[in-house]
């Protein structure tokens, strides 16, 4: 799969929601108890999946879909995200926090985010409207020429 096809297809989208509820459950989260999951469609069509691991050194916790990328970099060399969806066991869903954002940004600038949770609600959109202005990989290589 390339970028270039229409991603992810409703398949894809139930595969990886199916995946962001399951690691949920694997979430280290004693001190928030609010566990997260995520799952990422990289450029090859394979889905990698997150969850969050707390630290009783609160900033040295790390989120679930920073978790899911760092992870399918060092086990399969993922190059590019296509798509992450996130899920919460809430009413409302999550959208991703910022450093999330900027970790997402460097693989997939304008991939789709879905965010589900236990209620009806989804945010579907896509990284470059969650996080406008962003810096990126392109501004480095613009820099140097």
């Amino acid at each position: 799969m390339t970028s270039n096809q229409q991603v992810p297809s409703n398949e894809q989208w139930a595969e990886l929601e199916m995946a962001a509820r399951l690691a949920a459950k694997q979430a280290y989260a004693p001190y928030s108890k609010f566990t997260v999951g995520a799952a990422i469609l990289d450029g090859n069509g394979k889905i990698h999946i997150g969850c969050n691991v707390e630290n009783a050194s609160y900033g040295l916790s790390n989120c679930a879909e920073r978790t899911a990328v760092y992870a399918a970099r060092a086990n399969h060399g993922m190059q590019e995200v296509l798509a992450v969806c996130i899920y919460t066991p809430t009413p409302v869903p999550t959208p991703p926090c910022g450093a999330c954002r900027q970790v997402l940004n460097e693989f997939g600038p304008t991939m789709r985010v879905r965010a589900i949770c236990d209620g009806e609600d989804m945010i579907d959109s896509t990284l470059d409207l969650l996080l406008p202005g962003a810096f990126g990989p392109k501004n480095l290589q613009d820099a140097a020429h």
